[in-house]
């Protein structure tokens, strides 16, 4: 028995490096079992195809990340009001705690994300909206709170868009400590990087909607 736990946890560990260097489609279940010294038969045994090792590599994070985010945003909606710094604020330590489960765990974690939505890895989006859709759910009513005056499309893509802010971010925090330091003589760490990414992050999502077809409705109605 602790030799499978021991195959399975190496199939994990090679898959989740080569998945966030390369992505997932670049990245073959022959290249992984090469990294982890184990034959192809081990993968199928354990995982059965690709799809479902992906989502198992997602899943050590997540599992890790999503009750320690629904803690934070149980105890933020107790509130009567709520800013929307507050409501990204619930994703700092949950975030940060990846990395005492994983060496840079924050930074792998936001790079696999990434890499689900550049993949266009469909399967991964819906085990995510499925399996952990209550947290999600939660998630997104703190914001509606928050900011009352955003409608379902204008919330998605805001949310895309800070999506993509967060991986970019996360996924490059080695190069941009390195960059602060080399340019603006700041030692930063990923603390610091979230911490500055937070009120970027709730100002873009509060930003004034200004939809083009709002104003052709307007002038429509007679408001010129």
């Amino acid at each position: 028995m602790a030799g499978k736990v021991e195959t399975k946890v190496r199939i994990l560990d090679a898959a989740e490096v080569l998945f966030a260097e390369h992505g997932f489609k670049d990245t073959s279940l022959r290249t992984i079992t090469s990294k982890a010294n184990v034959n192809l038969a081990s993968v199928n045994y354990h995982y059965g195809d690709k799809k479902a090792l992906v989502r198992a590599v997602l899943s050590r994070y997540l599992d890790a990340f999503m009750p320690k985010m629904q803690a934070e945003l149980d105890a933020l909606l107790t509130r009567d009001e709520i800013t929307l710094e507050e409501v990204f604020g619930c994703i700092k330590q949950p975030l940060l705690s990846l990395n005492n489960y994983r060496p840079q765990g924050a930074t792998i974690f936001m790079s696999l994300i990434g890499r689900g939505y550049t993949d266009v890895q469909g399967h991964l989006r819906w085990f995510i909206m499925t399996r952990y859709e209550a947290v999600l759910h939660r998630f997104t009513s703190a914001i509606c709170r928050a900011n009352p005056s955003l409608d379902p499309e204008t919330l998605f893509w805001r949310l895309h868009f800070t999506l993509g802010a967060a991986v970019f971010t996360m996924a490059s925090s080695t190069a941009l400590c390195e960059i602060a330091e080399n340019d603006f003589a700041r030692r930063i760490c990923t603390q610091d990087l979230i911490d500055r990414l937070i009120p970027y992050l709730a100002a873009g999502v509060s930003a004034p909607i200004d939809h083009p077809w709002l104003r052709v409705q307007a002038m429509a109605g007679g408001g010129k």
